[in-house]
């Protein structure tokens, strides 16, 4: 058993360990810094299973939320798909827990759903209730690709995790329609999103986030009544996520700096624009937001005043 800081889970699952990039949000990835200080001359591409894990959630008693393979992506390419069946016959055995499988390759995961069913269709129906499946999206550009291939794969919860957020992402069209008046999602619109998670980026190098993108989803998900979980700025913490008393120890007197601004910052600070540029004006009608890297601690978790942590029923 494995306890773990992640804010939406209680537990995390490693029966696979190791993973190679696919795209920028692995650039800084937080499990092949953890991998560098604990695996010796191990590589983090190594991909490995570990049948000797996999009956550990048939020992844990208490219900929990577990997420499985925080240090890999159980559908990369190198795990083969027998093996994926026994971490699901795992979850369907534990059902008193519920696991949650996010990835960036739901081409074959997509795959796997076809290979279980021998070929064809499989049925939501025929799909263990408390294994839930998520895509991790940074951009646009990822979600256009990854969300619609999330949809054709069966699941009781389909999520989208969008950390680290390195940009505006729209999830509208794969929102469910919400009629405020009757409190329900229309049922022609079944087949949606779940479950909206959204977070800055943190550790070395880090970059970012634009308030205004993790306004955007949550606003999105208000309109769909959508859960929506902010899990965290990451190391840097935007102006207007501040009150007076913190802005003021940030700065000091200075001219000479930042042409539109008369005082200096005490900590590294960047000016970013909407289409995720780093600008002292106005970007597509947007006002660029003074951020500050004041680490993942201090940043928080709070949006606008309050701290979203909303799960799907």
């Amino acid at each position: 058993m494995t306890k773990t800081t992640i804010e939406w889970a209680d537990e995390v699952w490693n029966p696979v360990t190791g993973c190679s990039k696919v795209s920028e949000g692995c650039r800084h990835c937080y499990a092949e810094r953890v991998a560098g200080r604990f695996w010796g001359e191990r590589k983090f591409t190594d991909v490995r299973v570990h049948p000797e894990r996999l009956e550990d959630p048939l020992h844990w008693r208490k219900p929990r939320r577990v997420f499985v393979n925080s240090m890999s992506d159980l559908f990369h390419h190198d795990v083969p798909f027998h093996f994926v069946y026994r971490v699901w016959r795992t979850a369907a055995l534990a059902n008193q827990h519920t696991f949650m499988i996010l990835t960036k390759r739901p081409d074959r995961m997509l795959e796997f759903s076809h290979w279980m069913a021998g070929g064809d269709d499989i049925s939501v129906a025929e799909w263990p209730q408390n294994v839930w499946l998520g895509v991790s999206v940074e951009t646009q550009k990822e979600a256009d690709k990854r969300v619609p291939l999330l949809l054709e794969t069966p699941a009781a919860v389909r999520f989208v995790s969008c950390e680290p957020l390195l940009g505006p992402v729209r999830l509208g069209e794969w929102l469910p329609s919400y009629d405020p008046t009757q409190h329900y999602a229309r049922p022609e619109h079944e087949g949606k999103l779940d479950w909206v998670i959204a977070g800055g980026e943190s550790g070395p190098g880090a970059r970012p986030c634009h308030p205004d993108w993790a306004r955007g989803l949550r606003d999105a998900c208000l309109a769909s009544n959508v859960p929506f979980f902010f899990k965290q700025w990451g190391e840097w913490l935007p102006i207007s996520e501040m009150g007076e008393e913190e802005q003021d120890h940030l700065y000091e007197p200075a001219l000479e700096r930042y042409p539109d601004s008369t005082r200096e910052c005490k900590v590294p600070c960047r000016a970013i624009g909407f289409d995720g540029g780093e600008h002292w004006h106005l970007t597509n009608g947007f006002p660029s937001f003074l951020t500050f890297q004041v680490g993942k601690k201090r940043a928080g978790r709070d949006l606008n005043g309050r701290t979203w942590e909303e799960f799907p029923r």
